[in-house]
């Protein structure tokens, strides 16, 4: 791919992580296909993450977008590509604040969708990383979904595998995308924003996980999702996780689709002890995914 032609705007979204923000935003700064633009979505942070943004103000390929309330990963996301479209990116690369690219990830990704796009002679409409952990192993929460020809061009000697959804560490998504179906559901906030977004824009083919482009994911536990897992802590996650993941089950897949999340979700709870009055508030929230259906949204300069 020609760079000059193909301009790259990372998405970063962040709230209270300044620490860790530094290392992303140096990590994604030095790669060797050179980003165009790195827009910085804040959301509303309280840890003096702007002060922080402030010492990037000379370099002007950082856009910083402050946001005056908290829109959770969903809609800071959404606002970032949103923003990196109106810049006029070929391609928008999202992550998290806390995802920390190796060197040649960027230009990996960009050249693997490439080449896929070549041997397989369509558009793609998004390539992905491998996602680490800090201790070099598989990041558990970050493992795309393969299609039933996954080493189709693993076949063909390619180090790529064909995945109909994945995670927001470090993924590539084309102009074309963005303007074909949309942007990322705000009022999701957080949680399965990544998985409907990118099952929507796999709508139009497959994407591709790209093997040879990597990224560390420096979470506090190396864990998958587990809704056996809930405690007074973390509970507000897994409302929005169940809320979010019952209407897309429902409203995008069948009733039956549904009502077995429903079932993992309350066999999952069972199975974990979690407390009744921990139960009592995820059952609501599977209540609430019966009506709660939002729609996508365009960039305003699609419109």
């Amino acid at each position: 791919m020609d760079e000059a032609v193909n301009k790259v705007a990372a998405v970063v979204v962040t709230y209270n992580r300044k620490d860790k923000l530094r290392k992303v935003l140096d990590h994604v700064l030095a790669q060797s296909h050179a980003p165009e633009w790195v827009v910085v979505v804040d959301n509303a942070s309280t840890d003096g993450t702007d002060a922080l943004l402030a010492s990037y103000a000379t370099d002007s390929r950082v856009t910083v977008l402050s946001l005056s309330e908290n829109t959770g990963g969903a809609g800071g996301f959404s606002a970032g590509m949103a923003k990196g479209y109106e810049l006029g990116a070929d391609f928008l690369w999202i992550m998290d604040d806390d995802c920390y690219p190796r060197p040649d990830a960027l230009e990996e990704l960009v050249n693997g969708l490439d080449k896929a796009e070549q041997t397989l002679g369509h558009q793609m409409p998004f390539a992905c990383s491998v996602v680490k952990w800090t201790d070099g192993g598989i990041c558990e929460m970050n493992n795309p979904g393969t299609t039933w020809d996954w080493g189709r061009l693993l076949s063909l000697g390619q180090q790529a595998v064909l995945v109909n959804h994945c995670s927001f560490v470090s993924v590539l998504v084309p102009r074309w995308a963005l303007a074909r179906f949309g942007l990322p559901l705000t009022e999701y906030f957080i949680w399965f924003d990544d998985m409907e977004y990118t099952l929507r824009i796999s709508k139009a083919a497959p994407g591709v996980q790209v093997l040879t482009s990597v990224v560390v994911h420096d979470l506090p536990e190396n864990r998958g999702v587990n809704f056996g897992q809930i405690n007074h802590q973390n509970v507000w996650k897994y409302e929005y996780g169940a809320r979010n993941e019952l209407s897309y089950r429902l409203h995008h897949e069948n009733p039956f689709a549904a009502a077995g999340f429903a079932v993992r979700v309350l066999r999952g709870m069972a199975q974990g002890h979690v407390s009744r009055a921990l139960r009592l508030r995820i059952v609501k929230s599977l209540l609430r995914g019966v009506k709660f259906d939002p729609k996508p949204k365009l960039p305003r300069s699609v419109l």
